[in-house]
């Protein structure tokens, strides 16, 4: 790995334990609609630094808009969005990139991220895609997060391709964004540990878990738990964070969890007892 990686990654991953708590925030680029939530990136930021995330993806025009918030606190990582979804198209899952490598280094990102979802109607282009970041990021010494997950991760709507391609198509897509440079891998729950351990073994690089839809907030601790248990460096979390009633709260107890020092439950006891308790 360059320098450029190992000094850059050392601000994505926790150097001293190798964890990472992602706060995914760049849903504007993906989901088809203003998710709730999103609306105020400027308490959203400042609840997950205080929470004790380690990096937060955005887009690069809200790196623009949050860089004096960003820029209060040396902790916590930027990580720059690179694709956005076209949703509105005669051909369905379409990924573009929205910015160079090279862009994001002059913005300051400490890394980069693309959502990468192999569907039938844009393969051949997202391999393409996922290879030309995967280079800049090599040439540059910038670490590259892929998000190699389901095409409907963020839409919640359509077809259910984890019932239909499930755990194959986890592992595959993990695989070939490995193959084609990714540093951190994030992929879908599928369902139980021993099938995560499954994409974890399927790569050679850290794999982390992704918070998927808004669920209990114990379901999702357990789901961290449970994916950590099997060799997950962390997790990336977004609409579980930015949905939350209380987002830096849920931010510290899913970080106990990654860090190990909480289970689920004792996460959920020291963090989020009196906001269960006013509800």
């Amino acid at each position: 790995m360059s320098t450029g990686k190992t000094l850059r990654l050392r601000r994505i991953l926790e150097p001293t334990s190798g964890t990472a708590l992602m706060f995914a925030f760049s849903h504007g680029t993906s989901a088809p609609v203003v998710l709730p939530g999103i609306e105020d990136p400027f308490s959203r930021v400042r609840a997950v630094r205080d929470g004790g995330a380690d990096c937060i993806f955005l887009a690069p025009g809200l790196i623009h808009t949050l860089a004096s918030v960003i820029g209060e606190s040396r902790d916590l990582a930027v990580v720059a969005k690179v694709t956005a979804t076209a949703t509105r198209g005669s051909v369905r899952h379409q990924e573009r990139a929205i910015a160079t490598v090279e862009h994001c280094v002059e913005l300051g990102a400490d890394g980069v991220v693309a959502m990468l979802a192999f569907a039938p109607e844009n393969e051949a282009d997202v391999i393409s895609l996922a290879a030309t970041i995967g280079e800049a990021c090599s040439r540059l010494g910038v670490p590259f997060i892929a998000e190699a997950e389901f095409p409907n991760s963020y839409s919640d709507e359509g077809e259910d391709y984890a019932g239909r391609w499930g755990l194959p198509y986890l592992r595959r897509s993990a695989r070939l964004c490995a193959e084609l440079g990714a540093d951190i891998v994030k992929s879908n729950w599928p369902g139980s540990a021993e099938e995560f351990a499954e994409i974890v073994g399927a790569v050679s690089v850290p794999v982390v878990v992704a918070g998927g839809s808004r669920e209990s907030d114990l379901d999702l601790l357990q789901k961290v738990a449970a994916a950590r248990s099997v060799g997950a460096v962390g997790c990336s979390v977004g609409r579980n964070i930015f949905q939350h009633g209380d987002p830096a709260a849920i931010t510290r107890a899913i970080s106990a969890v990654v860090r190990g020092t909480h289970t689920p439950e004792e996460a959920l006891a020291a963090h989020l007892s009196a906001l269960q308790l006013a509800t």
